[in-house]
């Protein structure tokens, strides 16, 4: 008789390009060969809870298991999981992912979810099926959280394991369920891009950052042997040509970065991933020079803001300060490196007299990264508190009274989505008065500096909406920028990055 199989599930993340989900993956190829599995992506069913009713009405599954990042995934997740429980009691439910992570509570309140995977679920995941299948206990399976007895349960943590020991993504299984080309789809950097996980974590420890409570600053990443190896099997194998690097910081290693650089340039694909602007000002001129040569064509950086104040109320480590901001945008320009630059604006604050200060010194601040560098990319978020306990900046956020929905249903409401995509802040401090002016300033700066990366966007609409802001943003004329916000919404159909990506 065949052990029970598994359901994997990506739920919806986008109304655009479907990228390769990585995620489930990473979870199918720990069961690879041990258990069968079938994988359902909600980016490309029109119907993913018919599909997976078929499925468990087949009678050969018993594991229902759904990766969850905050935002538009809740709004497949949560009623398929609640209607998987409801009219399939036998299946367990298991999710995993940064919302269950950091939300455990509420998740496993709802009554539908029954464990969630806490953390890397390499090891996790095959040691959790096997108990349930045997009626064993799972009180000794690494990085689990369930409820027993009303009690919250939390099993030993495992953060990290050795990248490279861990077996490779099943990508030919997953084209037996999609067309794998699919996910190749056209981007900024070419016209099949790929979606890549190198590493786990990240070694600093910002309070803003819903990485830090699952990976507790580690970091460990696969070998640039073991990348290429996989780049190179995408390319030849589905004609991939770019590369999209979803770490949470890429370049931590330079030795790792430049050696990768080095193999990967005789394929003239081009790449994009995240870093930290302190970790990479260290790398030499001629690791910078190697990488652009290899094709790394734009870098994401967490620059957060121009205070040196803020960056240590905020926990952001290392050594990055307003300055170096600076400095290292006027650095990238002559290796043709195209800096995109994060801010966060509406820190925690005392007044909504100081909040405005900070936006304006904010708002000054990317106007000198303008100046420095005009290529340089600039992404603005409002800041949303994450639950990082101890925290000066969390609990100053609970404090001025910010609280968590406690009903996993709650998730759902639009403002709360908003909030996950960190553009509906719902913290007190921030009234409408400083969100309003964060966003007019956002919609002049995006009309001045279209963003390279909408390749839909023409040369004629670039010029017009530039013309068009061009008073404002030259005199600080923000206020009540409707034209422009008209243009962006129904004209241009302009395409936030932050929002959608490349």
């Amino acid at each position: 008789m065949k052990p029970p199989a598994v359901i994997l599930f990506n739920p919806k993340a986008t109304n655009h390009k479907a990228r390769i989900p990585n995620s489930v993956l990473q979870i199918a190829a720990s069961i690879e060969g041990i258990y069968d599995w079938v994988l359902v992506d909600g980016n490309l069913e029109a119907d993913p809870q018919q599909k997976i009713f078929d499925y468990l009405q087949s009678g050969q599954f018993q594991f229902f298991a759904c990766t969850v990042m905050p935002g538009p995934q809740l709004h497949q997740a949560v009623p398929i999981t609640r209607q998987v429980k409801q009219q399939f009691p036998e299946i367990t439910n298991i999710w995993g992912g940064y919302f269950p992570s950091n939300h455990k509570q509420v998740v496993l309140d709802s009554g539908y979810v029954d464990y969630v995977v806490d953390g890397p679920g390499d090891k996790a995941f095959p040691q959790l099926i096997k108990a349930v299948i045997n009626r064993e206990s799972t009180e000794s399976v690494p990085n689990l959280v369930f409820l027993q007895d009303g009690q919250l349960i939390k099993t030993t943590r495992e953060i990290l394991y050795e990248y490279d020991e861990l077996p490779d993504l099943p990508y030919d299984r997953l084209n037996e369920f999609y067309p794998l080309s699919r996910y190749l789809g056209k981007s900024y950097l070419g016209e099949k891009t790929i979606a890549y996980h190198s590493s786990f974590g990240c070694p600093f420890k910002c309070a803003f950052c819903a990485v830090v409570p699952i990976y507790q600053t580690k970091w460990n990443g696969k070998s640039a042997e073991k990348i290429y190896q996989d780049i190179k099997y995408l390319k030849d194998t589905y004609g991939a040509d770019a590369i999209e690097f979803h770490d949470n910081n890429f370049f931590v290693s330079q030795k790792r970065t430049v050696a990768f650089a080095k193999l990967i340039q005789p394929e003239n694909m081009t790449w994009w991933g995240e870093a930290r602007i302190d970790t990479l000002d260290r790398y030499t001129d001629e690791s910078l020079a190697i990488m652009r040569e290899a094709g790394c064509k734009m870098i994401f950086f967490g620059a957060e803001s121009g205070s040196d104040q803020l960056l240590q109320f905020m926990d952001k480590g290392g050594k990055q300060s307003g300055s170096q901001i600076l400095r290292f945008a006027e650095r990238l320009k002559k290796f043709d490196i195209i800096p995109e630059y994060s801010f966060v604006l509406g820190w925690p604050a005392d007044s909504e007299a100081e909040a405005l200060k900070q936006v304006d010194a904010e708002t000054e601040f990317i106007r000198k990264v303008k100046t420095i560098n005009p290529d340089t990319e600039i992404i603005i978020y409002i800041y949303s508190p994450v639950p990082t306990e101890g925290s000066t900046m969390f609990e100053k956020a609970k404090e001025q009274g910010f609280s968590f929905p406690k009903k996993l249903e709650d998730w759902l409401q639009p403002e709360w989505e908003q909030f996950d995509l960190r553009k509906n802040p719902l913290t007190p401090w921030l009234t409408k008065r400083v969100v309003d002016k964060i966003k007019n300033f956002e919609t002049v700066l995006n009309a001045y500096h279209p963003t390279v990366s909408d390749i839909k966007l023409s040369t004629l609409q670039r010029k017009v909406i530039r013309g068009a802001s061009s008073w404002r943003y030259r005199t600080k004329h923000y206020s009540y920028p409707y034209e422009l916000k008209a243009l962006q919404r129904f004209w241009l159909k302009y395409r936030q990055p932050e929002k959608e990506g490349f």
